[in-house]
This record gives structure tokens, C-alpha cells and sequence, in this order.
């Protein structure tokens, strides 16, 4: 994943979920926010924020935000937040054999059941299935959490890939930590416990749960190695 016409600013405020306001060379901004979450313990007044430079004069707002600087006791820990990029990155990487295998088809959004999965893939006429994919953004003392908001839909989709697991499809949720140094993945119980309750249930019935840690630059996340998740 590889972003253009990349610069810092300054973090300043964020009227709604959509926008932000980013000191950028001295001047206020209005920034697109890649990233609908709640994101309360990034976006904190004065955070060194990183953004990218449209190319299109016709948008309303010239920059999306794409990446934080978190304050830590141990120093800064720059956290890509672009919920578009997992996506993207999972999709580079499948199709380049991460999964043990260099897939025959690999389709995005497509629907099952009541839930449209982020990926179907195909291995020949044999092989089948879907992967849903989770951009994972909170950092508590170098273990990365999921979510960090609840999720009704997180849920549902766990419920789902269990259900067309025990359909035949083979099945897996991946965490993309768009982070770097974590020791592991687990889900967060304290912000949402049926999620978690229902990551441990998918992995019981057989869905695979994979986490992936990013290396991560102002204007690059890359796809680095595979980390633990504590269930």
C-alpha cells in the first residue's frame, strides 16, 4: 500500500467522524478522515498526523488523514489509520501466496448469507472460501486490540463464517495491525465482549484467526510477519 504527496501537520480538532482540523505549514485545513471509528486515544490536539495530497481540484477537501503519531512513555508509534488500507494490503498479499497458496480467483466484497465478506477466493475446482478482514488501530502497552469500539457487525460476520464453514467453505478472520512492535493480537473484551466471544467461538468451530503485523511509514504499509492472537 503506497500513498503520494505525503506531509505532516498538526493535529487540531474533529467536528464529526468525517473531518478534521490540521495545522498544515500554519494554516487550518479540512482534512478527510479515512477512518470512521472512534479513534478517541489517536486524534488527541497537537498529534502529529500525516496526510495525503489529492490529486483531484474538484473535492472538497484537499488532504485525506492517513496516519498518527501515538505519544508513548517508550516514544512516538506512528499508526496508519486508513480503514481502506487493510484491505487492500490483505489483497496484495493473498494474491502473492501469503496464504500458502496463490489463489485462482481472489474476489473482493462478495455476499453470503446475510454478511458481504471482504474476500471469496478459489483454488482450482477444489478449494473455496472467504476471508473477512479487520484493520486494528488500538495499542495498550504493545498488545494490539480489536475493536476499539463495539461492533454489532463484527459479530455478525464471525457468526456468518462459522455458518458457511459448517457450509464447506474454508473460513478465516485476519487482524491487520497497522502497527508496528506488537506482541500480539486479542480481542477486546472490556470495550466489547461478545465480540470476543464470538472470535472464540469461530475459531472452536473450525475459522481460521490470523493476525498480521504492518510495517508502517508515513506514506507505505507493507505486510511484515504473522503475530499471535490470545484468545
Amino acid at each position: 500500500m503506497i500513498y503520494k504527496n505525503i506531509l505532516p501537520g498538526i493535529f487540531l480538532a474533529r467536528p464529526n467522524r468525517f473531518i478534521a482540523h490540521v495545522d498544515v505549514g500554519g494554516r487550518t485545513e479540512v482534512c478527510h478522515v479515512k477512518n470512521t471509528g472512534r479513534c478517541r486515544e489517536l486524534l488527541l490536539p497537537g498529534a502529529t498526523v500525516w496526510l495525503e495530497e489529492s490529486a483531484n481540484p474538484a473535492r472538497k477537501t484537499r488532504f485525506d488523514l492517513i496516519a498518527v503519531e501515538k505519544a508513548r512513555e517508550s516514544g512516538p508509534l506512528l499508526i496508519n489509520m486508513d480503514a481502506q488500507a487493510p484491505n487492500k494490503v490483505f489483497g496484495e498479499w493473498a494474491e502473492t501466496g501469503g496464504l500458502g497458496f496463490a489463489p485462482t480467483l481472489l474476489r473482493p466484497e462478495t455476499v453470503y448469507g446475510n454478511s458481504r465478506f471482504d474476500f471469496y477466493w478459489e483454488l482450482g475446482e477444489v478449494r473455496r472460501g472467504f476471508w473477512e478482514v479487520k484493520g486494528v488501530t488500538l495499542e495498550e502497552n504493545g498488545t494490539a486490540r480489536f475493536p476499539d469500539a463495539p461492533t454489532l457487525r463484527g459479530v455478525k460476520h464471525l457468526e456468518e463464517l462459522i455458518a458457511a464453514h459448517t457450509a464447506g467453505y474454508e473460513t478465516g478472520v485476519c487482524f491487520i495491525v497497522q502497527m508496528e512492535g506488537m506482541d500480539h493480537v486479542e480481542p477486546n473484551d472490556a470495550t466489547h465482549p461478545a465480540f470476543g466471544e464470538a472470535l472464540r467461538r469461530a475459531a472452536r468451530a473450525g475459522v481460521d484467526v490470523l493476525a498480521l503485523e504492518c510495517g508502517v511509514e508515513p506514506g507505505r504499509l507493507t505486510v511484515r510477519r504473522p503475530i499471535p492472537v490470545m484468545l
